[in-house]
């Protein structure tokens, strides 16, 4: 992998209403024709997105989105998949036509702040764009002629500006790290492991290690006590894939830290404590109640698949009976939710962080309980609290009480 993932990319969605340049000012942006420009309103459907780097910054992802004041049957399906893109958005571009913003732009400008999703307006002029800093609403505009490329490069620098100001890049686990010693990293090799290469959290976990000038030792579960023996001190970190919590356990000195890569990746993307939260959702749970289970990538499912086959068997026999599952893959977060008694929800890799707030937000509001696989798999191994201790969180400072949440092996 030579790419910063998509996912830990900051997300610049591109809006405005039909024909105002959206498609021309990304294809400006990124110096290349990738989204199709035509004077025909409803042009781009689905959302376009494009990996760039915008410097002096780094790389980022730009969406190019339909038109918000579209409003034929189509289009107010392309509406959706518009605002299904916004929950990305680190930073938005609204792209205007004048100063004298339309009343549906005035609005898409009280939405961003409601959501607190920072705003660069950006007119788009179809002659020489001013230099002169302007303001409209509390956000900060940029003029540009996107057809003819004036103004960009000052629009690059402004977006640059923006997100070194307003995104915060957070850390997957060396700000839990003294760096004195060796974190190790279980990393199981088997049927759903991609062929020659670790999964995405594994290999962004271990770069962070060594951003924070730590020492990392990677080892599967089966060469773990092996592996300990080479070592002078016990290990500062152990961090293992949730799935082999239980055999990691067993190996490991008690005194020693364990956490897994699911936990890291709860606690970078989201809200950590409202995923251990959804723990204790598992007393009211009874047979027949429809529980989601929410993947953020698309796959094919293995033999002993994760979400298809673990977690419904464990889930099921906590409740001495069937329960009806539904599964949601990718982009697509069910949108009606209130009729599940629980959410599982993936470590999340492949979004970003917005979008995984987003949809924790949706659940808070929905008050459907969540909880995510690593959070689960350490509950129904019996280390819950060992597994957060690391990530300096206890069951203590969660809402629920502690006989919600009796082991279940």
């Amino acid at each position: 992998m030579n790419k910063t993932p998509q996912a830990v990319r900051p997300h610049i969605v591109i809006l405005g209403r039909c024909n105002v340049g959206k498609s021309t000012l990304i294809n400006a942006l990124c110096e290349q024709s990738v989204a199709l420009v035509s004077s025909q309103p409803g042009t781009t459907t689905d959302p376009v997105s494009k990996s760039i780097e915008i410097l002096p910054y780094g790389p980022v992802v730009l969406v190019d989105t339909a038109g918000l004041d579209d409003d034929t049957p189509l289009g107010r399906e392309r509406v959706k998949l518009t605002e299904r893109a916004l929950r990305k958005a680190d930073l938005s571009l609204l792209v205007v036509e004048t100063h004298a913003l339309h009343p549906l732009e005035q609005e898409i400008l009280t939405r961003l702040a409601k959501r607190h999703v920072h705003c660069l307006v950006v007119v788009n002029c179809h002659d020489e764009p001013s230099q002169a800093a302007a303001e409209v609403s509390g956000s900060p505009v940029v003029e540009v002629n996107a057809l003819t490329g004036q103004g960009v490069r000052a629009l690059r620098e402004h977006i640059a500006a923006m997100l070194n100001s307003t995104y915060e890049e957070l850390p997957l686990v060396r700000d839990l790290l003294t760096g004195k010693g060796v974190s190790v990293l279980v990393t199981p090799i088997d049927k759903a492991a991609p062929r020659g290469r670790l999964i995405l959290p594994q290999v962004q976990i271990l770069r962070d290690i060594l951003d924070g000038g730590g020492i990392a030792l990677v080892c599967r579960e089966t060469e773990l006590a092996t592996a300990l023996t080479q070592l002078s001190a016990p290990p500062e970190l152990v961090i293992t894939d949730s799935q082999v919590f239980q055999a990691v356990s067993n190996v490991l000195p008690s005194d020693v830290p364990l956490t897994s890569f699911s936990i890291l990746m709860a606690r970078y993307k989201g809200d950590l404590q409202a995923l251990v939260r959804g723990v204790g959702a598992l007393a009211d749970l009874r047979p027949l109640d429809r529980v989601l289970i929410v993947e953020g990538c698309t796959h094919h499912s293995q033999e002993d698949d994760i979400s298809r086959v673990k977690i419904p068997r464990l889930l099921e026999g906590r409740v001495g009976g069937e329960l009806r599952f539904t599964w949601a893959m990718g982009p697509n977060f069910t949108a009606d939710i209130r009729d599940y008694r629980l959410i599982v929800h993936c470590g999340a890799c492949m979004l970003n962080r917005r979008e995984m707030v987003s949809r924790l937000e949706q659940a808070a509001q929905a008050g459907v309980p969540i909880v995510n696989y690593g959070v689960l798999l350490a509950h129904f191994s019996g280390v819950l609290e060992r597994s957060l201790a690391p990530a300096l969180l206890s069951l203590s400072d969660t809402v629920f009480p502690p006989a919600a949440i009796a082991y279940n092996s």
